[in-house]
């Protein structure tokens, strides 16, 4: 373990101590063991990779892990991501007791669900691995959280629809059918093609709670022998021990076919549609044409998966998402007609703030500033469509509502660009907002984080290669 002191700006104010772990690990098969070696990044071990844990300086821990690259490059798949889960587990250990009681306070009230859902995946990928290639991949997928031993924590985009609708209530508006109150909204993403297809523009703000910014961005490059994979290698953003899925704007596609997104967690279907689908268009198709396929938008409910090809709204200049479903079926049977009809034009999906707001400002994103701005943008107090609410804007700031204020919102921003990407965590500052600190909100859990967030994007591209 080597730890790292940056230069103090200030004596009497020195920055944070940042912390780097290196390890390898090594799959005894006659054991059948681990063999973990601690400080070392040794390219001939099952697995390697390394930990910087720069959350305090920079607001982004990064991992990076290697695996099934060196040995002969013999190793099972199962191996390589069962080791690639247990590497992980070691190098980020600790962090993630200080977010998951955020997410689910009482895990008991998941526990029959948890279990019937962990025993359908594991018996598919018995009946069908060996015919199919998403259940072979789940089956990896299985092998890494098993490493992990996290698996339902993994579901967070599942859990934050299931706590809520599995924990009884008191109050008398509980009765069978009846609305919940609507609460903050979630993500943003925004999906931008220049007039002449000259460049692709991605960005994505997540919303949630702020004690959910304990963040790691991850580079992974797994080597799979199985020739049905579209790739092995991924970065994106994530949390401890979490595979990419919730915050991490991870595309989804139509690997839902026979009926498997009604059972598998978004987690699980988002890394399917990486792993076994590939991840987008195909490279080269800017500045001719935009092929058929190059968007398919996918919406999920219980005992429902729509899918539909937007790919000539792409083609007209933009695509957004704002936590309001696209397709009519499933909005209607999500609920938001009936909201709409009680709330208001909030719950429209053409006509609540951030589709005004988004409609009216893309237009003004030409490259990656203009994409910063207005992935963060939040001018609550000025902007006609946000009608004074912190949270009726593309970046929502909770915390600064002046009546039952929340520490939650929008709470980090990544963006694509080419091979890398740029990415920041904490609410946003735009226009002289003040930047959030756990001062005014000491009540709620926050162990491990910053106490002030006021970060700027950080460029993020793997550092690890190999021949």
């Amino acid at each position: 373990m080597n730890v790292i002191q940056l230069q103090p700006c200030d004596p009497a104010h020195p920055p944070p101590m940042v912390e780097l772990r290196e390890a390898t690990v090594y799959w005894d098969a006659a054991q059948k063991r681990v063999l973990l070696k601690e400080g070392v990044m040794e390219s001939e071990g099952g697995a390697y990779g390394f930990f910087n844990d720069t959350l305090l300086l920079s607001g982004w821990g990064v991992l990076e892990i290697s695996a099934g690259h060196g040995a002969g490059s013999t190793q099972e798949d199962e191996t390589t991501f069962f080791l690639a889960g247990y590497l992980e587990g070691y190098l980020t250990a600790g962090h993630y007791s200080n977010m998951y009681p955020q997410f689910l306070k009482d895990e008991k009230v998941l526990n029959p669900l948890k279990s019937k859902q962990d025993q359908w995946s594991r018996e598919q990928v018995r009946l069908r691995r060996h015919s199919d290639p998403l259940w072979k991949h789940l089956g990896l997928i299985l092998a890494q959280l098993d490493a992990f031993a996290l698996q339902f924590l993994n579901g967070v985009g599942d859990l934050l629809d299931l706590v809520p609708a599995l924990t009884p209530r008191s109050n008398s508006s509980s009765a069978a059918g009846a609305l919940r109150t609507p609460g903050m909204g979630h993500c943003t993403a925004l999906i931008k093609v220049l007039p002449g297809f000259e460049n692709l523009l991605f960005g994505h703000s997540s919303w949630y709670t702020y004690a959910a910014t304990m963040r790691i961005y991850k580079h992974w490059d797994f080597r799979v022998s199985d020739t049905r994979t579209a790739t092995g290698k991924m970065s994106f953003s994530s949390y401890p021990a979490c595979w990419p899925g919730r915050g991490s704007a991870s595309p989804t596609s139509g690997s839902q076919r026979r009926g498997v997104g009604a059972h598998l967690l978004q987690i699980q279907l988002g890394y399917l549609q990486q792993s076994v689908h590939g991840g987008g268009p195909e490279p080269g198709f800017l500045g001719h044409r935009i092929r058929d396929g190059a968007l398919t938008v996918v919406e999920q409910i219980p005992g429902k998966v729509m899918h539909s090809d937007q790919t000539q709204a792409l083609r007209r200049g933009y695509w957004p998402s704002y936590n309001i479903p696209f397709h009519e079926e499933i909005y209607n049977l999500s609920g938001y007609s009936a909201m709409w009809k009680r709330y208001g034009e909030d719950f429209s999906y053409d006509l609540c703030p951030r589709a005004k707001i988004l409609r009216r400002d893309q237009a003004k994103v030409f490259h990656l500033s203009s994409l910063k701005h207005i992935m963060r943008y939040n001018n609550y107090k000025r902007d006609p469509y946000s009608k004074g609410h912190p949270c009726k804007t593309i970046c929502c700031r909770n915390d600064l509502r002046p009546r039952r204020p929340r520490p939650g919102g929008c709470y980090d921003t990544k963006m694509a660009v080419q091979l890398a990407a740029e990415a920041v965590n904490g609410p946003t500052t735009q226009g002289g907002l003040r930047p959030f600190s756990w001062q005014s909100f000491n009540l709620t859990s926050h162990h491990g984080l910053p106490q002030t967030y006021d970060f700027p994007f950080v460029t993020m591209r793997p550092t690890l290669h190999h021949p």
